[in-house]
C-alpha cells in the first residue's frame, strides 16, 4: 500500500514540476524583449534549469512507469498462482468498503 502511495505522491509531484516549468517558460518568454546583461544571464540560468528539471521529469515519469508494470507483473502472477487466496482478499477489501460506506 506505501508503493501505491508513493506513486500518487511521484504522480502530483510530477505533475506540479511540469506546471512550475510552464509557468517558468511562460515567464522567460514574457520578459523576452526586456533588455540588459543581469537580465539575460538570469534568463539563460532559468532556461539551463528548466532543461534540468525537465530532463529530471522524464526520468521520474520513466521510473514511475517501470515500478507500476512490475507492481503489475507481480499482482498478475501473484492472482494466477493464488487464484482462491485473490478472490478471497477482494472479498475481504470489498466488505470493508461495504461496511465503511454503510456507516455514513
Amino acid at each position: 500500500m506505501k508503493e501505491l502511495s508513493d506513486a500518487v505522491s511521484s504522480e502530483q509531484l510530477i505533475a506540479d514540476f511540469k506546471v512550475v516549468v510552464a509557468d517558468t517558460e511562460a515567464l522567460l518568454k514574457a520578459t523576452a524583449n526586456q533588455g540588459g546583461e543581469k537580465l539575460a544571464e538570469v534568463r539563460a540560468k532559468a532556461e539551463e534549469s528548466i532543461r534540468v528539471v525537465k530532463s529530471r521529469i522524464a526520468d521520474a515519469q520513466t521510473a514511475m512507469l517501470e515500478k507500476t508494470r512490475a507492481a503489475a507483473k507481480a499482482t498478475d502472477v501473484y492472482v494466477h498462482d493464488n487464484p482462491w487466496q485473490a478472490v478471497g482478499i477482494g472479498a475481504g477489501i470489498g466488505l470493508a468498503i461495504g461496511l465503511l460506506i454503510g456507516r455514513r
